[in-house]
């Protein structure tokens, strides 16, 4: 059963940093784009970063852009998020997902993914 398990995250002040990650287990790993999620006003998730299967590939929302990096690492089947200069408007619950579908290089529409990550709670906060 493919199943994503997260870690990281925790409580830290304005400009600190912090890394997420993110182990599948039960899928390809290699064959899957892994994307990073947190819920929005009026949306039950908003997308934060995406990287391809290859990892050559990422995107991120503009609120992140220059202060969060995604990457992975394809033999520990591992996605992680380092998250620099971390501001009170990044508090939220975080989210890993895997693609449903194999080799795709673009396009990151939550219904599109699965399975998700159990959620990682970052509280920014002086």
């Amino acid at each position: 059963q493919a199943q994503l398990v997260q870690t990281g995250g925790g409580l830290v002040q304005p400009g600190a940093s912090l890394t997420l990650s993110c182990v599948a287990s039960g899928l390809n790993f290699g064959r899957k784009a892994m994307c990073w999620w947190r819920p929005a006003p009026g949306k039950q998730r908003d997308f934060v970063a995406g990287i391809t299967y290859t990892g050559r590939n990422t995107r991120y929302v503009d609120s992140v852009k220059g202060r969060f990096t995604i990457s992975r690492d394809n033999a520990k089947n591992t996605v992680y998020l380092q998250m620099d200069d971390l501001k009170p408007e990044d508090t939220a619950t975080y989210y890993c997902a895997a693609d449903r579908f194999n080799y795709r290089s673009g396009g990151y529409n939550a219904q599109d993914f699965g399975p998700w990550g159990q959620g990682t709670q970052v509280t920014v906060s002086s």
